[in-house]
């Protein structure tokens, strides 16, 4: 039992060749098929597991990129080779990108009167429209969260003194909407895995949800449904990501918009813009 221990103790502690093995595991590749994809030897694939060879800063981008890791996780296998990280990571906050800031303040006006927001990997609301602001406000104002969790998509969702008092269709709803959450945490965003358990926490939730799972197809788009009192919405969103960003951070951005599943939200989406 001490090896499988003393195996994840490495990948926490960014030992070159237990991530690497860890890597190949996840995405589920035998040695020989990674190294095809690496375009590199099956040999020296394995010398580099087993911590026989070191690898050169050419070779850890290359093996990066065949398996697919995101930024940030390319940054941390660089820096358990002993290099430098080669992507930044300050995501909005980095001073040149200006252009990305005034491409998602251009994308969120121009989804008014309906709700927009960006998202961090993290889920943490960074951005948000004045039509999410106006929409959603009756119902923000009735949340028991914290501020901090109050900004953070996932857990107004799930926490029982959020959002999730109010959608009609909560289970359906939140069923679909952590799988995205697992999605993430599959593709390797570590924010994503300490994000899930902090929602798993939460009392109400199904036994089933902490596992990933074939998404229902019994419908075409994810609608959630919204009432309070005589206030009633109903929305399907959709995400959209940054094309081949090179900053950690900003890989992880996300632009969800919200647009009205029937007349009645679109109607009264309308008139509080008024």
């Amino acid at each position: 039992m001490s090896a499988p221990n003393q195996s994840s103790q490495d990948v926490a502690n960014g030992h070159f060749s237990s991530l690497l093995k860890h890597w190949r595991n996840v995405r589920r590749l035998t040695q020989i098929e990674l190294a095809v994809d690496a375009n590199v030897s099956a040999k020296h694939l394995c010398f580099l597991e087993t911590g026989r060879s070191q690898p050169s800063r050419e070779m850890v981008q290359l093996l990066g990129s065949a398996l697919d890791l995101p930024l940030e996780e390319r940054n941390a296998l660089h820096v358990a080779a002993g290099f430098v990280p080669p992507y930044s990571d300050k995501g909005l906050a980095a001073d040149n990108l200006q252009p990305v800031q005034q491409a998602l303040d251009f994308i969120l006006r121009q989804q008014e009167p309906y709700p927009a927001i960006v998202i961090d990997g993290r889920w943490d609301i960074r951005m948000r429209n004045q039509g999410s602001a106006r929409l959603l406000k009756p119902f923000r104002d009735s949340y028991e969260m914290a501020a901090g969790l109050a900004d953070n998509a996932m857990h107004v969702v799930f926490h029982p003194k959020g959002l999730r008092q109010f959608i009609v269709n909560w289970d359906e709803f939140a069923g679909q909407l952590i799988q995205i959450l697992h999605r993430d945490v599959a593709q390797g965003s570590r924010a994503a895995a300490q994000l899930l358990g902090e929602i798993m926490a939460y009392p109400g939730l199904s036994a089933e949800w902490r596992l990933p799972r074939q998404a229902s197809a019994s419908a075409p788009v994810m609608t959630m449904h919204l009432a309070k009192g005589d206030f009633h919405l109903a929305f399907f969103s959709t995400f959209t990501i940054l094309a081949m960003p090179m900053d950690a951070a900003l890989q992880q951005i996300k632009i969800e918009c919200f647009f009205p599943a029937d007349d009645a939200t679109a109607e009264k989406a309308r008139q509080l813009a008024l």
